[in-house]
């Protein structure tokens, strides 16, 4: 792939470098030269200085050509501006943009543009360290409201419909893990042994969820 980067900073340069360890062409522009002293003597990419949403600065870094664009400079409207430029007058398919502010992050993915919104990442990798296992998301909106993750669930659960999982947890079933594979429940599958059930909640009611599938099921 030939893959262009908009921005030269602790990430773009390690983004640059894992991209070129994995076989793949980059160009990279960030509007400091000096900043590409941080790409090292072995980089054998592209640099262009400039401001990476200008045209012909991104021309003059191979757009018209590119499978993917990064754009993870320090500014998001540099960042989102770049990005749309990339996808929307050059074609690119591949396309994300890293934002700071999550609720922006989300308007933007309601463009169709992917986002790494680094705030809620950065928070969900913290709590993965922090929490017991299981508890910890595998997945958030950009915005940090809506949490996927593997629930822990008591082992008489196994036998009952995930429906009534849902209802006495108050979370919605996203997909089960059985042997290995992935399977989209309907409101009668049956939680099997050896399942791992993913589960759609609010953020601030994970505990409560967690909680409440760590129960035995109430009869009746």
């Amino acid at each position: 792939m030939y893959v262009v980067i908009m921005g030269c900073g602790r990430v773009g340069a390690a983004l640059s470098a894992g991209l070129e360890r994995l076989g793949h062409e980059v160009a990279i522009i960030d509007r400091n030269r000096q900043a590409f002293r941080r790409l090292g003597p072995d980089f054998r990419g592209k640099q262009v200085v400039g401001e990476g949403y200008h045209r012909e600065v991104l021309v003059e870094a191979g757009v018209e050509r590119a499978d993917a664009f990064a754009a993870v400079s320090s500014g998001d409207n540099s960042n989102i501006i770049s990005a749309r430029v990339a996808r929307e007058t050059f074609g690119v398919e591949r396309v994300v943009a890293r934002i700071y502010d999550a609720k922006r992050a989300a308007v933007y993915e309601r463009l169709g543009i992917p986002t790494v919104a680094t705030v809620p990442w950065t928070t969900d990798r913290f709590l993965r360290m922090l929490l017991p296992d299981g508890v910890a998301s595998a997945w958030r909106d950009p915005t940090g409201t809506v949490a996927i993750l593997p629930l822990p669930m008591h082992e008489e659960w196994v036998g009952h419909p995930v429906s009534e999982l849902e209802a006495a947890a108050g979370c919605r079933v996203a997909f089960i893990v059985r042997f290995g594979t992935g399977i989209l429940p309907g409101p009668d599958t049956v939680v099997q042994a050896e399942d791992t059930v993913y589960v759609a909640a609010v953020s601030g009611t994970v505990s409560d969820v967690t909680a409440a599938a760590a129960a035995a099921p109430q009869e009746g």
